[in-house]
């Protein structure tokens, strides 16, 4: 009887993790002869995926916050590399992190591992020329964006658009109000939401304009509670050392990000998944972000799109403000989110296009039909 077949799988951060733990769920419901082995965080050791090493190894961000650990990924690529050549996967599965896992993806070809990627390169944005590499790379690329498929498919890529993971992720809908209660938050409490990210990279750039926002905010209403969900990535006193000074009492929720904006009557959101889970929560957000300058003026002469966040990118037109850089200031984004808070034209439009968004998006259902489009490229289980 031949040995159950292996699966690599590579995911680098909190939300590939994510997404990559209801992959393997969803596999294993249709293949439980399978098994898992290869980089990942807490949710994917959950589901049983022998890890090698943690995802938290290659989560970093930008030019010169990367430059200090390429020995180590290295290390990591070539550990991973090395236990493909010797326990022969059926296919490997690699989530999101390009850099990283392209780089991998080629020295998996060479070894005949079929390569499936999920959460496909936004190389759209930036960095177009990369397609034709995807193309020799990638036996499957499993978009989840709508209109990536037919940019994939047009430069050879055997793409499918098989749905967000994040519409799954998200709680069932439901008022601010019972959010707060299902949180344990004050329910009649006026509340502002805050999510700086789940890189320390992000905490140092960004939390800081967003708590100079908060203090301006909560000076003009008294009573307003602050909550900032914290990432596992993050330890605690790295959050709460930034509000020291300024007066806001902050309060720090374990995770359970879109439930916290949920809880919110606005939110302040570090552009990436979170801005687009925040869009799917239907709550008034204004999205940050600031990265080093060199990896901003190297950004910026490559990049391709009008926007930023994922949900300005959906709707092709700016639904939610993006501050970016030095336009991250606290009074810039105070002024936003006083803009937004109360009912009237700006808050109804953005609530409109971010309904828009949702439902450009399609239905749940992302990691069973990205299981079904894998289970393509493996061989068929054998019956006992």
């Amino acid at each position: 009887m031949s040995p159950s077949p292996q699966i690599l799988v590579v995911a680098g951060e909190a939300s590939g993790d994510a997404h990559a733990s209801e992959l393997v769920a969803a596999l294993k419901a249709r293949r439980p002869d399978l098994t898992f082995f290869g980089m990942g965080g807490s949710r994917l050791a959950a589901q049983g995926v022998e890890l090698l090493y943690g995802a938290h190894e290659v989560s970093v961000m930008g030019i010169t916050e990367v430059l200090p650990k390429i020995p180590r990924i290295l290390q990591v690529m070539g550990g991973l590399a090395r236990a493909a050549a010797e326990r022969r996967p059926a296919c490997a599965i690699l989530v999101d992190i390009p850099d990283f896992n392209l780089r991998l993806a080629a020295r998996l070809k060479k070894l005949g591992i079929p390569v499936a990627y999920y959460v496909s390169p936004m190389i759209w944005a930036w960095r177009r020329g990369r397609v034709k590499t995807i193309a020799k790379l990638v036996d499957r690329m499993l978009c989840i964006l709508p209109f990536e498929e037919d940019f994939y498919r047009e430069a050879g890529v055997a793409a499918r658009y098989v749905g967000s993971p994040v519409v799954e992720q998200m709680p069932s809908p439901a008022s601010a109000t019972a959010f707060r209660q299902k949180l344990g938050l004050p329910v009649e409490t006026p509340t502002l939401a805050l999510l700086p990210g789940s890189r320390m990279s992000e905490i140092r750039r960004i939390l800081p304009a967003m708590v100079g926002a908060a203090k301006q905010l909560v000076a003009e209403r008294p009573g307003l509670q602050v909550v900032v969900p914290v990432a596992p990535t993050i330890p605690r006193e790295e959050i709460v050392s930034r509000f020291e000074g300024s007066g806001v009492q902050p309060v720090l929720v374990e995770g359970r990000a879109p439930e916290v904006v949920g809880a919110s009557d606005a939110a302040i959101v570090a552009s990436g998944t979170a801005a687009l889970e925040a869009g799917l929560m239907q709550r008034p957000f204004v999205v940050v972000y600031r990265v080093s300058l060199v990896t901003y003026l190297v950004g910026r002469m490559m990049l391709k799109v009008a926007h930023v966040a994922l949900v300005n990118l959906l709707a092709g037109r700016r639904v939610v403000p993006e501050l970016l850089q030095g336009d991250m200031t606290p009074e810039r984004i105070a002024g936003e989110i006083r803009r937004l808070w109360v009912p009237g034209a700006p808050r109804e439009e953005m609530l409109q296009g971010l309904e828009e968004v949702r439902t450009r998006l399609g239905e749940a259902g992302a990691a069973h039909r990205a299981a079904e489009s894998i289970l393509e490229l493996l061989p068929p289980a054998v019956k006992v």
